[in-house]
This record gives structure tokens, C-alpha cells and sequence, in this order.
């Protein structure tokens, strides 16, 4: 990118500061960057690089308005700063967002595009995959800035960090099973909502480990699919998060627990795969209040990021990266347990050790 490009970002981005401070997802964010050309419409955000490098997602998605876009690109690079924290990697927390359909919009312009913003910032965020993109669009960005991560090749996955998101949640509803219902997963019914790539992956360790899915998706052909292939049972997007289940897993886009959904939730267990599941922190409360055992999204959900790490730093070890997932269900059982001698709700517990974690000395290398 040339000097009046990068001049033009800082400028959009000092023009909103004090806007950007009054925002109420605005957590003392590092760098907030907007770009709003007829190219490209994108934001990347800083929120803390204490730990290593910013890196996460880069999304796409046809936010109504930049304010909502802003919105969302605040509360997910806030959640990968607690997220890689928690998962004890040296990664502080970034996010980007572009404002577009990817069934429409996405084309390689755009992506190379996103390439050269991402390069802007000087190596300070690191892009991955995320919803609405792809392995294959990162690659794409990889044409003009070498700082994005999740493209490597590797025989089993091909750097699609998805498989891994899913295993981690899969570990994260082990535990939660275990605490909060002293059973396994034979037998135990688990409502997925978002039938895309960690959906359908967990959907298929849930079976294999004999528990019924119910899952549900805007998409008829993916569910269609996946009910013929895994044999899995099937519902209606209106339905899931009411269905009489024992574990729900919200495995789309976020705030799906909010006034409007959480008192009609009759699952035991919340744990999913999907970022921000609740719309506030009050919506933690509110579940802890009924009963229902909320599991924090960015602790289960960090398989993705693990992997993502490995790959970044060139190791390829299967056994070590998925020996690294088992601090998944680790921290989950020490949140659990905090939760229940504090009678508090376990996303405030999971906040309080998150910020131990990045708010002390850089960690040293795995």
C-alpha cells in the first residue's frame, strides 16, 4: 500500500476516535482501521497485542451499516484476545469484517482488495479464515500481504482450522456432559444450530461417540446432507434453540442467547461453536439464574486458534497440536467448579481468568 492509503486509513480512523471510545463494545481496543471505498468496505480491529501478534477471522457478511459492522468486529477481537489467552498461545486479538454477501459479492478483486489492507497495518494483524470466507480466499489475500495464517498444506485438512474447532467443542460438551448431567454422550440428545464446516464436523464426533444430533440450518441442501450421510435428525432455525435437548450448540453467528430467546432455552447445557454467543453479559446471568450451564464460547471453541498457532509456527505434530486441545475441557473444568462455589455465572469466571492471563508477561513459546 503507498503513503496516501495509509494516510487515508489513520485519517478515517482519528476522525471516529472519540466516537469510537462511546462505543459500548469499545474495550481500550489498540488500533481500530476502517476502510469505506467503493473497493472495499472492511474494518480490522486491535483489541490487545500483549500476548504476540493480533490474529484472527477476517468475516464476511452484509452488515445492514458500518456502526453494526463496528459492532461486531469490536466483540470478536475482543473475544480472540480472551480466547488465546485462555488457550495459553502466544497470540494477542484481532478481527476484520468485510460488508458484503458472500454468496454475491465475493470475487477476487475484493480479496485481493482485503489483501492490501490487511498489509497496511504492517504485520500488527494476522488474517485467518472465518464465516463467509474460505481456505482458498485467504490464499487469494495471500497474493498481496504475507501476513495471514491457516494456508499452510497439510495432509489432513488442507489448513482448514474447522476440524479442530469442532474437536474442541466436542472435548468442551464432554466435560460440560459430565458436570453438569455425571453422565457420557451415549444417549444424549445435542441440538446444533449452523449446519457450515465446525457444525457439520461435530455433528459427526457427536454421532460417532453415540449421542442423537438435531440440527438445523437456513441452508435446506446442507441440512438435507447431513441428515442423509450422518443420519442426524432435523428442525426447524425457529425451533432449535427451544428443542427439548440436553445440550445446545450454537454453531452460527453470535448473540443467539438474548431477551428475546433465553427464557425459552430447555436445554441443560449451552456449548457451541459459534463467537459471542450471548448478546450481553447479562444473558450469562440470566442462564446461570435458570439452571442452564452456559459453557464460555471463546474457551471451547479456541480449537480453531490452536491450530491456527501451529501452523503459523511451521509445527505439524498431530499428537502435540491435539495433546494442546485438551486444555480445552481443562479450563472448563475450573470454571465450572469457580462457578459453582461462587454462585456466579461461569462467563464472568471464565472474563476474570482470561484477563489474568494477558495482562501479565508475554508467554513463553510452546
Amino acid at each position: 500500500m503507498n503513503s496516501g492509503m495509509n494516510a487515508q486509513h489513520n485519517t478515517v480512523a482519528a476522525k471516529n476516535t472519540m466516537q469510537l471510545k462511546a462505543h459500548p463494545e469499545y474495550d481500550q481496543h489498540e488500533q481500530v482501521v476502517i476502510r469505506d471505498t467503493p473497493e472495499l468496505r472492511a474494518i480490522i480491529a486491535i483489541h490487545n497485542s500483549s500476548l504476540g501478534v493480533a490474529t484472527g477471522g477476517c468475516r464476511i457478511f452484509p452488515y445492514p451499516s458500518i456502526d453494526e459492522a463496528l459492532t461486531d468486529v469490536l466483540r470478536l477481537s475482543r473475544g480472540m484476545t480472551y480466547k488465546s489467552a485462555m488457550a495459553e498461545i502466544n497470540f494477542g486479538g484481532g478481527k476484520s469484517v468485510i460488508i458484503a454477501d458472500p454468496a454475491r459479492e465475493k470475487t477476487e478483486s475484493l480479496l485481493l482488495a482485503m489483501g492490501e489492507f490487511i498489509d497496511s497495518l504492517r504485520g500488527c494483524y494476522v488474517a485467518a479464515e472465518d464465516s463467509g470466507t474460505t481456505v482458498a480466499d485467504i490464499a487469494v489475500m495471500a497474493r498481496r500481504t504475507p501476513h495471514v495464517s491457516g494456508i499452510m498444506s497439510a495432509e489432513q485438512h488442507q489448513g482448514d482450522p474447522s476440524p479442530r474447532t469442532a474437536l474442541g467443542v466436542f472435548l468442551g460438551i464432554e466435560e460440560a456432559v459430565r458436570t453438569r448431567l455425571g453422565s457420557s454422550l451415549p444417549g444424549i440428545t445435542v441440538g446444533i444450530q449452523g449446519a457450515g464446516n465446525v457444525g457439520l464436523h461435530l455433528a459427526r464426533l457427536l454421532k460417532q461417540a453415540g449421542a442423537e444430533v438435531l440440527i438445523a440450518d437456513i441452508n435446506v441442501q446442507r441440512v438435507e446432507s447431513a441428515v442423509e450421510t450422518l443420519g442426524l435428525s432435523t428442525c426447524s432455525v425457529d425451533e432449535i434453540l427451544s428443542a427439548q435437548v440436553e445440550v445446545l450448540a450454537p454453531c452460527a453467528l453470535g448473540a443467539v442467547i438474548n431477551p428475546e430467546t433465553v427464557s425459552s432455552i430447555r436445554a441443560d447445557i449451552v456449548a457451541g461453536g459459534a463467537n459471542n454467543q450471548l448478546a450481553s453479559e447479562e444473558m450469562g446471568e440470566a442462564l446461570h439464574r435458570r439452571g442452564i450451564l452456559y459453557v464460555p464460547d471463546y474457551v471451547i471453541n479456541a480449537g480453531g486458534i490452536i491450530d491456527i498457532y501451529y501452523q503459523r509456527i511451521g509445527v505439524r505434530d498431530t499428537e502435540k497440536i491435539e495433546s494442546h486441545l485438551e486444555i480445552i475441557p481443562h479450563n472448563l473444568a475450573k470454571i465450572f467448579a469457580e462457578s459453582v462455589l461462587q454462585d456466579r455465572p461461569t462467563n464472568h469466571i471464565a472474563d476474570e481468568l482470561a484477563r489474568k492471563k494477558f495482562l501479565k508477561p508475554r508467554l513463553q513459546s510452546v
